[in-house]
């Protein structure tokens, strides 16, 4: 029996169940989300070319006019301070309108692909400083791990296959690399800028379709890392809903000082109707707060006799009325008025009452 109760708690402790709601909430507030960042690079890479397509032109004569005035102005000029410091301002100034786009473009590429992925999210628990990344030990077991290697072959595979693409779309234009010799400088730099962008937007669409891949796999891999332990799921209620074993006391606590209350109540009783051994109803009529009598307790067997003890210690008047008592007790709670059909054999019984303390 030992062993098997050794067995039952392996397979207990065994992560095989799915992520709850809670810890797929609890992941995602520390930054662990299902991610690619292939679709970060590939997206990016392919935007960039894209404008580059378009907008390499404005980009070379900006590069072009920014040797046009090294050569032909800033060469010229003597070599103070003033004269470096605003050659300095000029290039960096016309360097920065030239990167503007491109870092623009990257920056949204970047915002966009990790918008697809997981959505809006903002941690800074990432970026928070943990001792356990110095650990050596864990360190080179990250280095020799499963995951390790499933890197590295996927590098190998992008490289290949990016490379064979970038190949194969140069071999279709090997007739303008091997003209390239008879072209002028600015034709030459033409075409090469030409070749460099099919490349890049060819390279960038193999890339992304890899990624695609890299993004299920990064999938997979991470419900896998957030599966639960049966016993992971218990706790995990536990912690939310509260321990069964102290939530049953604390309703066992309120269910007692209810019927503290409720006992405290019945001296106040104008009057009792019992069944006579199994119900007690305990009844309080007055005009100024109600229109019909309200029930201010009631119990069968060992809670009904409690209360006609109370009520006789107290000289409350006792009535047996057995229909009229299991019927209350069914239809009303404690605190609510009796309903519009008890009115009239109330209404008898409480004359009666009255009537016994001289109260007409």
């Amino acid at each position: 029996m030992k062993w098997l109760s050794l067995d039952l708690q392996f397979f207990a402790g065994e992560k095989t169940e799915k992520a709850t709601p809670k810890k797929r909430q609890d992941s995602r507030k520390k930054g662990q989300t299902a991610k690619s960042q292939d679709v970060n690079t590939a997206i990016g890479l392919l935007l960039i070319f894209l404008f580059l397509t378009f907008a390499g032109s404005y980009m070379g004569s900006g590069v072009f006019n920014i040797f046009r005035h090294s050569f032909q102005e800033y060469m010229l000029l003597e070599p103070t301070e003033t004269n470096i410091q605003m050659v300095l301002v000029d290039i960096l100034t016309e360097t920065a309108l030239i990167l503007a786009p491109v870092m623009a473009i990257a920056l949204v590429a970047g915002l966009v692909a990790n918008y697809l992925q997981v959505g809006f999210l903002f941690t800074t628990e990432p970026m928070k400083p943990k001792l356990e990344k110095l650990d050596p030990i864990k360190g080179l077991k990250r280095i020799f791990s499963l995951r390790a290697i499933v890197e590295l072959l996927k590098s190998v595979l992008k490289i290949s296959f990016v490379g064979s693409i970038t190949f194969l779309v140069l071999w279709l234009s090997i007739d303008e690399v091997l003209y390239l010799s008879f072209k002028t400088v600015p034709n030459a730099l033409q075409t090469v800028g030409h070749l460099v962008t099919k490349v890049g937007i060819a390279a960038s669409i193999a890339l992304l379709f890899l990624s695609i891949f890299d993004f299920l796999y990064q999938r997979y891999d991470f419900e896998k890392n957030i599966r639960m332990s049966k016993q992971d799921i218990k706790d995990e209620y536990k912690n939310s809903e509260g321990d069964p074993l102290i939530k049953s006391k604390i309703k066992q606590r309120q269910r007692e000082m209810a019927m503290r209350r409720m006992m405290q109540e019945v001296p106040q009783a104008d009057v009792v109707i019992t069944n006579p051994t199994h119900y007690a109803i305990a009844l309080k009529y007055d005009e100024e707060k109600a229109d019909a009598p309200i029930v201010i307790a009631k119990g069968v067997d060992f809670l009904a006799q409690k209360i006609k003890l109370i009520a006789n210690e107290h000289e409350i008047v006792m009535v047996e009325n057995r229909p009229l008592a299991r019927a209350i007790y069914d239809q009303t709670e404690i605190g609510e008025a009796i309903p519009e059909e008890f009115f009239k054999a109330v209404a008898e019984i409480l004359a009666y009452v009255y009537r016994i303390k001289n109260k007409i």
